[in-house]
């Protein structure tokens, strides 16, 4: 695999992909202030006598109020998210400590974290289960290195080898290094400012006490319309760039740990488990593209999948198409874990 050439196709994906997220807002505003202009001229401004006049400071009004609810709610929600910070995001969504003094699988994941983290360079994440999922998933949560937790499936545990542990391992530190949390958290933000701007338009299309329709209802509407537009594209912007950042984890995962195998075997026996129907403890939507591989259903995995298809990234792995693989109980290779002393230059991140 041409790691090097992947992480840099990545990177210059993700940079057109967020410039595209700013001009999707830019065209946002423009298209409110085109509906409400519509809106105002149907109305009114059309059938007054004399030219079609605006009020006064009509399209700044509108220009300032759309950033305002799309730049507020993204402060808002990106507040939230990072004072929560990672350990306390992993425990909402079910997962708890890893301890060393549990089984041998829980002893081996917090050496491979503390292992993987001194190579790369990063402060050791707090290592957490997902306990009740029998799936192979991960995923790694937190504003910076400080606060973040990297948290695997009891199916991971349960069925990878050790290198295959340590490729997965790899693929979420490489998330934390480069920053991917903080950058989708952030886009996250955005997206639900972009839906705040559906939202006013709803609570302005709805009738008065009565059942009437008020004054409000047709730049409702049309606020609503383009709302929902300008959510949909974000969302699928969001999505774009969180498909790159897998690319470029996964390339780093083979660059850590020298190994195509041992992310490969990942990726593969998840699709034997795609195969068998087992898709696993399905978590909510703001937090798919926190995860290894994706546990959408419906519509939006086909349409807003945060993740790229498994096929295709096995695919760049190796090269060729490779097929599911057979699951392998993680017994197979237990040996006594310590911490190593491990020192790898070149395994930093740039």
């Amino acid at each position: 695999m041409r790691f090097a050439e992947h992480q840099r196709e990545a990177r210059r994906q993700t940079a057109w992909l967020v410039c595209a997220f700013g001009l999707t807002v830019a065209v946002l505003v423009l298209a409110i202030n085109a509906a409400l202009a519509v809106a105002w001229g149907m109305a009114w401004g059309f059938w007054a006598p004399g030219p079609t006049t605006f009020p006064r400071l009509f399209f700044q009004v509108n220009t300032g109020v759309a950033l305002g609810f799309v730049l507020g709610g993204w402060w808002l929600e990106t507040s939230r998210l990072k004072r929560d910070g990672g350990v306390r995001l992993a425990q909402r969504l079910g997962a708890r400590p890893a301890h060393r003094s549990g089984s041998h699988a829980e002893h081996r994941f917090c050496n491979i974290v503390e292992e993987m983290a001194l190579a790369a360079g990063l402060a050791r994440p707090t290592p957490m289960v997902l306990a009740r999922d029998g799936s192979i998933n991960a995923f790694a949560a937190g504003w910076d290195g400080t606060d973040a937790a990297l948290v695997v499936t009891q199916g991971a545990l349960d069925h990878l080898t050790r290198d295959e542990l340590q490729g997965l391992v790899a693929h979420e530190l490489s998330h934390i290094g480069e920053g991917d949390a903080r950058l989708n958290l952030r886009l996250v933000g955005m997206v639900f400012g972009l839906e705040m701007i559906y939202r006013m338009g709803e609570s302005m299309a709805e009738p008065d006490a009565t059942g009437r329709p008020t004054a409000l209802v047709l730049p409702g509407l049309a606020l609503k319309v383009v709302g929902w537009l300008g959510w949909i594209a974000g969302h699928a912007l969001q999505a774009a760039v969180s498909r790159q950042r897998e690319f470029l984890a996964d390339a780093r995962a083979v660059q850590w740990t020298r190994s195509r195998d041992s992310l490969g075997g990942v990726l593969r026996k998840v699709l034997t488990q795609r195969q068998a129907g087992v898709l696993g403890q399905h978590q909510p939507s703001t937090v798919q593209h926190l995860l290894l591989v994706g546990s959408e259903r419906g519509h939006a995995a086909r349409w807003l999948d945060a993740h790229p298809p498994l096929a295709e990234r096995i695919h760049r792995l190796y090269g060729r198409p490779m097929g599911p693989m057979p699951l392998r109980a993680h017994h197979l290779d237990e040996v006594a874990d310590a911490p190593a002393q491990v020192s790898a230059p070149d395994w930093t991140l740039s």
